[in-house]
């Protein structure tokens, strides 16, 4: 244990204690506040007049975003701290609320999107790798369990907003500031977890940081994460709007609802599998995944919102097992000091699949319609699915012929 951190755990135990709990509340409230907007969408097309590829844009412009935070800081709190850096991304994030509330067009929706993204790319590695400091496995654990947790918070929480509360517009961002504020300040009772180093400009320079060690493994299964997050993509842009149009159903809350029952299905499944072997998660993430896909294209095509959540949870399972395999196969390989490097490299492939293919989708929508998007979208994910079950067959295959 590094001096720092045996001075923090002398002089503030409780803070020790409540520092895991602390941080997965913080990487919940970011990633609630991401999801936030999703329920909005429609509301913000028809109030500012603008197309589902325009829905698409604001959505993915947070990801791109995230993705240049990323690559820039994404490994900045391994030089200066984990305080500092969450600290500052809460600020930048704060910013973003401010500009939610003042939106009045879709510029301004773009550069909420973008300050937020930015906030969220250094908040993720930063409280990642502290909550891997603070305990390897349970911080694997924890980082696939909380972002999805906070996903749902902010999709199912702002739908019951739009459908029951007053200037839904502005009340879900003034809820979001006011946790941000709070986690500002309660920051600095939370002992820091690692040790600055030396090399924080060299840092700053844009590179994709992979521990030797870590290559195999995050590039066999490269296809399933790609998979995982162009699913996830696909429903925190477009499911709402697909929703309406093929099931006739108009209700914020139940767009809202069925975004959430994919993201808090995977988060009880990760939980429930925490303690399974991991390619036991990945034989069951897997064939619930494909099983899931399959039910939510029948759900679009008989229009029945009901087979349609009935997919979406099963997929959910999928979409989170997976999600927690890949987290818990790579970062226990990194050293304590290549964490937040590692970390970030993970979630620049995963924002990159989590945008780009949704940027497509919104083409396609306005182009043939969202039932048929959604059949070519499922396809995609499929293959992506078979051909990462094969890249992970052959890396066994090599592991075993070396040995």
């Amino acid at each position: 244990m590094t001096t720092i951190e045996s001075t923090a755990n002398s002089q503030n135990p409780l803070g020790r204690r409540l520092a895991p709990l602390f941080y997965a509340a913080t990487s919940a409230t970011f990633f609630a506040a991401s999801s936030a907007p999703t329920p909005l969408y429609r509301i913000y097309q028809q109030a500012f007049t603008f197309s589902p590829v325009l829905i698409t844009v604001i959505f993915a412009v947070y990801a791109f975003a995230l993705l240049l935070s990323l690559l820039i800081v994404g490994s900045i709190s391994d030089h200066l701290g984990r305080r500092p850096v969450v600290f500052a991304s809460l600020l930048l994030n704060m910013v973003a609320m401010a500009l939610f509330l003042m939106a009045d067009g879709p510029n301004w929706l773009i550069a909420a999107r973008i300050v937020q993204g930015l906030a969220t790319g250094a908040a993720a590695s930063s409280i990642g790798a502290a909550l891997v400091d603070l305990d390897p496995a349970k911080g694997s654990v924890t980082n696939s369990i909380a972002p999805l947790t906070g996903m749902a918070i902010g999709a199912l929480g702002t739908s019951a907003l739009v459908q029951y509360a007053p200037a839904p517009m502005f009340l879900v961002y003034a809820v979001v500031l006011a946790l941000l504020v709070a986690q500002a300040a309660l920051l600095w009772l939370i002992p820091e977890t690692t040790h600055p180093r030396a090399g924080l400009f060299a840092s700053l320079k844009p590179e994709v940081i992979v521990p030797p060690q870590a290559r195999r493994t995050l590039l066999a299964l490269t296809p399933i994460n790609i998979a995982v997050w162009a699913l996830a993509g696909f429903y925190l842009s477009l499911i709402p709007s697909l929703v309406s149009t093929t099931t006739g159903s108009t209700a914020p809350l139940v767009g809202g609802s069925v975004v959430a029952a994919l993201t808090i299905s995977a988060a009880t499944t990760v939980f429930l599998l925490r303690k399974k072997p991991t390619a036991t998660s990945l034989t069951f993430g897997i064939s619930t995944m494909t099983l899931g896909i399959l039910t939510i294209v029948a759900g679009v095509h008989m229009a029945q919102v009901p087979v349609l959540i009935g997919g979406t949870l099963i997929a959910g399972a999928g979409l989170g097992t997976n999600f927690l395999a890949a987290v818990r196969s790579i970062m226990p390989l990194a050293k304590p000091d290549e964490r937040a490097g590692l970390l970030s490299t993970y979630y620049i492939q995963s924002y990159l699949a989590f945008s780009l293919p949704a940027i497509l989708a919104g083409f396609l929508s306005k182009a043939v319609g969202y039932t048929e998007t959604t059949d070519i979208y499922a396809v995609a994910i499929l293959l992506l699915v078979g051909s990462g079950v094969l890249a992970l067959w052959a890396g066994r295959e090599k592991v075993a012929a070396s040995t």
